[in-house]
């Protein structure tokens, strides 16, 4: 979701007009509404690792999804469609073969969706060059690196500490999570909090499906610790916690690509274990270029706090991946993407009117 709406905010009124068609009872409905763009829902769901008898009603959710974008071509009539991820995506580029298409892969290997979306592609989009190995086409591609949106990185480390009421005398760390992966980075924390807190800050988002668990566990710790840790199930100034950091805990989503880097912001990552291994992939990409270390979910327990400990008491370590972690911003990707978006677009008008 996040690189569409960062491609949509950097396209501004150059868009005529904009649809998003996403799956019937996803996540991205609510998200979507709020930033103001039309939005359609489609049936879908994946196939690729799915059981013997949940492949055939799959298959007909996704022949219903293809009908279903069929009748939204021929009523919003687009002249480009932009593809960023997930099987949602399938039927809309099974009926809109005749549309010229940007494909975006957020993370560096494709999963099997985008690996398939990439036969329907005109341009392939990437964040790392090292995506290309797994696409055999000859089709266009562009390097623009992962989109974050615009004004993300404008607030100073120090306006965002004393915004969440941090000191500037001890260091920060960052534990993002709020997704249903992250329970283990979650209890991990909650469990070194006391000992972790005797000279760190935490800025701890839960997310909500945790936060009563969060709540309970944190209620009596004495008031010198309690001071130094800041929860919150959400937390819509994102850009704030990013900038105010010196450390961050998290999994190894695409957005690490992104955001970490345009925050020059050193990382453990800790790839979510039970999916395929498109979050290992990322994470090896930003430790091997220095930026971060990669930790098994399994080893949380034992090496979570020695790891923290480690990076925060090297300040010539923790510079060096800031430095290293900063090399790989790409904080025009947006705008790159919201050309090739007009690029292709303007092509496909131009054949219209003739």
């Amino acid at each position: 979701m996040y690189p569409a709406l960062a491609v949509l905010q950097a396209l501004g009124n150059d868009m005529e007009q904009v649809l998003w068609v996403g799956s019937q009872g996803g996540i991205e409905a609510d998200l979507v509404n709020r930033s103001h763009i039309p939005f359609a829902a489609i049936p879908a769901a994946g196939l690729h690792g799915v059981g013997a008898r949940q492949l055939p009603r799959n298959l007909w959710r996704l022949g219903q999804g293809v009908l279903a974008s069929h009748h939204i071509l021929r009523a919003f009539k687009p002249d480009v469609l932009l593809f960023t991820g997930g099987y949602v995506a399938f039927p809309m580029a099974v009926a809109g073969r005749a549309v010229p298409t940007l494909l975006y892969v957020p993370d560096i290997e494709p999963g099997w969706a985008l690996k398939t979306l990439g036969r329907f592609a005109d341009h392939i989009a990437v964040t790392s060059d090292e995506t290309f190995k797994y696409y055999l086409s000859h089709k266009p591609t562009s390097v623009t690196g992962y989109p974050t949106r615009a004004g993300l990185a404008d607030v100073h480390p120090d306006q965002a500490r004393k915004a969440l009421h941090l000191d500037c005398d001890h260091p920060v760390l960052l534990v993002a999570g709020g997704s249903t992966g992250t329970r283990s980075i979650s209890r991990a924390l909650l469990s070194i909090l006391p000992e972790l807190l005797q000279d760190t800050q935490v800025v701890h988002i839960t997310g909500q499906r945790d936060w009563d668990e969060v709540q309970a566990a944190t209620a009596n710790l004495p008031d010198d610790r309690a001071s130094r840790y800041h929860a919150y199930p959400y937390l819509h100034e994102m850009g704030h916690a990013l900038a105010a950091a010196d450390l961050a805990v998290s999994r190894a989503g695409g957005s690490t690509l992104g955001e970490y880097p345009l925050f020059g912001l050193p990382a453990i990552l800790v790839p979510y274990p039970y999916a395929w291994r498109y979050q290992k992939v990322n994470a090896d990409f930003l430790s091997n270029h220095g930026a971060a270390v990669t930790l098994e979910d399994a080893r949380l327990k034992d090496q979570l706090l020695p790891t923290i400990h480690a990076l925060l008491g090297d300040t010539v370590r923790l510079e060096t991946m800031r430095t290293a972690m900063k090399s790989l911003a790409t904080p025009q990707a947006a705008s790159r993407l919201a050309d090739l978006v007009k690029e292709l677009g303007n092509r496909s008008a131009d054949r219209r009117r003739r």
